[in-house]
C-alpha cells in the first residue's frame, strides 16, 4: 500500500536525527571486519604454511628417506654379493648385485617423482648428486670390470690391490650414501620445526580470531540493541495494538536514522487504514453476493453436464430396441421378397437395411463415446504387447483380406484401462487400414519412444494421408472429411481415440508425411509416474 502523499510532509516536518543508521552500522561493520580480515589473513596464511610443510613431512621427504635406507641396505647387500662371487666364482652369489643394479652402474635411490621433489633443496640435491657420482664410480670402475674377470679368469683374475681399490671406493660411495641419508633428515627436521611453528601460530590465530569475534559480536549487539532492537520492539508493539483493531491508537516511536522514519511511515499508513477499512467493510457485502451467485451457478452447471451425460446415455439406449427392430423387418421384408418386386423396391429395402444398419453403428460408436471416463474401471499396469497382440488378432480378418503389412517396435507397460487402450490401438490401426493407397498394399508401423515423463507411441501408414489443414478437425466428433459411399464409417473414430488419450492424461495430433500417408503420435504416462515400474520397453 502507497504511504500517499502525507508521508513526505511528515518526514519533511521531522527533527534531524544525526546520522543515518546505515552510515552507523557501514562504520562499525568496517571496522569489525578489518580487524576480522587481518586475524583471517594470518591464519590463512598459517593455513597454507601447515598444509604444505606437513605434506613435505609426511609425502615426499617420509618417502624419501625410506627408498634412500632401502636403497642403502641393497648397495650393501651388492657389495657383499660382489665379494661373494670374487671368492667363489659361483653366479648365483651374484643375484643380490644384479638386482640392486638394473642399469650398469646405476642404483636408484628414489623413484622419479619423489627424487623431483626433494632435490628443490639445494643441500639434498648436492648429497644426491655425491652418493650417486660415488656409487657410479665403485660399479663402473671396480664392481662390474671385476665380475667380468671372474667370468673369464675364475676367482684369481682379480688382484688383491684391485680388491682393496674396490673397498675403497665402495666405503666412499657407502659414506656418500650415509651422508645424503643424514642431509634428508636434517632437512626432513627443519621442515617438522617450521611445521610446529606454524601450527602453533594457526592455533593463536583461531584463538585471537575467536576472542575478537566475540568481542566485536558483544559491542555490535550492544549498539544493535540501543538503535534498532529496542525501537523496533516498541513500533512492534503499537503496531499489534493497531492491528488487533485499535486503529484509533496512534503510533509514535523516538528513534535514530531510518527507524524514526519507519516510525512515521506506519503512522501515516494507520492514518490511511482507517479510511480504507469503511471501504472495505462496504465492499465485502457485495463480494459476498457475488460468490453466493457464482457458487450457484456452478452448482447448476454441474447438475447441467450430469443430466446431459446421463440423457446422451439413456437416449442411445432407447434408440437401440426399436432400431433393432427396424433393422430386423427390413432385413425380414428384404430376405421373404427379394425379387419378387421391381428391382426399385428391392433398391429401396437394401437402402433401408443399409441405413439401420449405419444406425446401429453410430449408435454403438456413440455409447462407446459416452463410456470413456464414466465406467469406473480401476487403473492397471497393462502390458501393451500383450494388448498389441490381441488387437492384432481382432484385425486378423482386415489384415488378411487387404494384405497388410503391421509391424512395431518393442511396448512397453502403461498404466490405464485395459479394454480402452485396446480400443485405442483397434481405430488407429482399423483407420490406417481403411484409408490404404488402392496403389499398393497399406504399410502401418507402430513406433515409440521414451520422453522424461511419458512414452510417445506413432502409428505411420503409407495410405491416401490427410490434408495439414484439417488435422484438428479430423478428431471432432462426427466429422467426415470423404463421403460415406467411398469410406464407411460414422466419423466417432479418431474423437474416440482422442478422448480415450486425454482420459489416460495424453495428447494426440497428426502428422502428414511428406512421402504420403499418414503419422498419428499420441503420448502416454510412464508407468513410475503413476505408481511404480521402470520405464522401458518390456
Amino acid at each position: 500500500m502507497d504511504a500517499g502523499p502525507g508521508s513526505a510532509t511528515a518526514h519533511e516536518g521531522a527533527p534531524p536525527t544525526g546520522p543515518s543508521l546505515r552510515r552507523r552500522l557501514g562504520g562499525l561493520l568496517v571496522v569489525a571486519a578489518t580487524i576480522l580480515l587481518a586475524v583471517v589473513v594470518v591464519s590463512v596464511v598459517a593455513l597454507v604454511n601447515v598444509v604444505r610443510f606437513q605434506d613435505d613431512v609426511t609425502n615426499p621427504y617420509f618417502n624419501a628417506i625410506t627408498q634412500a635406507d632401502s636403497a642403502y641396505v641393497s648397495l650393501i647387500d651388492a657389495e657383499s654379493s660382489v665379494r661373494a662371487y670374487l671368492a667363489s666364482g659361483t653366479a648365483l652369489n651374484l643375484e643380490a648385485f644384479d638386482r640392486s643394479f638394473v642399469t650398469e652402474g646405476e642404483v636408484a635411490l628414489h623413484d622419479p617423482r619423489t627424487a623431483q621433489i626433494v632435490t628443490k633443496s639445494a643441500p639434498v640435491a648436492d648429497g644426491l648428486d655425491a652418493a650417486h657420482q660415488a656409487i657410479h664410480e665403485w660399479a663402473l670402475t671396480f664392481a662390474l670390470p671385476a665380475v667380468e674377470k671372474v667370468r673369464e679368469g675364475g676367482p684369481d683374475a682379480v688382484s688383491t690391490d684391485e680388491r682393496l681399490e674396490g673397498a675403497r671406493l665402495f666405503n666412499e660411495a657407502r659414506v656418500a650414501t650415509s651422508d645424503y641419508i643424514k642431509v634428508l633428515r636434517d632437512v626432513r627436521e627443519e621442515k617438522v620445526q617450521s611445521l610446529d611453528f606454524w601450527t602453533q601460530v594457526l592455533f593463536g590465530s583461531v584463538v585471537v580470531l575467536v576472542v575478537a569475534a566475540i568481542l566485536v559480536g558483544s559491542f555490535l549487539w550492544s549498539l544493535l540493541k540501543r538503535w534498532i532492537t529496542e525501537p523496533v520492539t516498541t513500533l512492534a508493539h503499537q503496531v499489534r495494538v493497531v492491528s488487533a483493531g485499535q486503529l484509533r491508537q496512534p503510533v509514535s516511536v523516538q528513534a535514530p536514522g531510518e527507524i524514526g522514519a519507519l516510525a512515521v511511515d506506519v503512522e501515516h499508513m494507520r492514518q490511511e487504514l482507517v479510511s480504507q477499512v469503511a471501504e472495505i467493510r462496504a465492499s465485502h457485502a457485495e463480494v459476498e453476493h457475488s460468490h453466493e451467485l457464482l457458487a450457484a451457478q456452478a452448482r447448476e452447471l454441474a447438475r447441467s453436464n450430469r443430466d446431459l451425460e446421463q440423457f446422451a446415455y439413456v437416449a442411445s439406449h432407447d434408440l437401440q430396441e426399436p432400431l433393432r427392430k427396424v433393422a430386423s423387418f427390413t432385413q425380414l421384408l428384404k430376405k421373404r421378397y427379394g425379387g419378387q418386386l421391381d428391382e426399385r423396391a428391392d433398391q429401396y429395402i437394401d437402402f433401408a437395411v443399409d441405413g439401420a444398419k449405419r444406425m446401429q453403428r453410430l449408435i454403438q460408436d456413440l455409447l462407446g463415446f459416452s463410456r470413456v471416463g464414466r465406467t469406473g474401471s480401476e487403473r492397471v499396469p497393462v502390458d501393451l504387447e500383450k494388448s498389441f497382440a490381441v488387437v492384432l488378432s481382432d484385425l486378423d480378418e482386415r489384415i488378411t483380406e487387404t494384405g497388410a503389412t503391421v509391424t512395431h517396435d518393442p511396448l512397453p507397460t502403461v498404466r490405464g484401462e485395459k479394454a480402452l487402450l485396446e480400443q485405442l490401438f483397434v481405430n488407429l490401426l482399423g483407420n490406417a487400414i481403411k484409408f490404404r493407397d488402392p496403389e499398393r498394399p497399406p504399410v502401418v508401423h507402430v513406433g515409440v519412444r521414451a520422453l522424461d515423463k511419458a512414452w510417445e507411441f506413432s502409428v505411420s501408414d503409407n495410405g491416401i494421408g490427410i490434408d495439414a489443414q484439417y488435422a484438428e478437425r479430423v478428431f471432432v466428433i462426427f466429422q467426415r472429411l470423404h463421403p460415406k459411399d467411398v469410406y464407411e464409417g460414422t466419423g466417432i473414430g479418431l474423437a474416440l481415440c482422442k478422448r480415450i488419450v486425454e482420459h489416460h492424461g495424453g495428447e494426440i495430433w497428426i502428422e502428414p508425411n511428406e512421402d504420403g500417408g499418414t503419422t498419428v503420435r499420441f503420448t502416454l504416462a510412464h508407468l513410475s509416474v503413476d505408481g511404480g515400474g521402470a520405464p522401458s520397453p518390456t
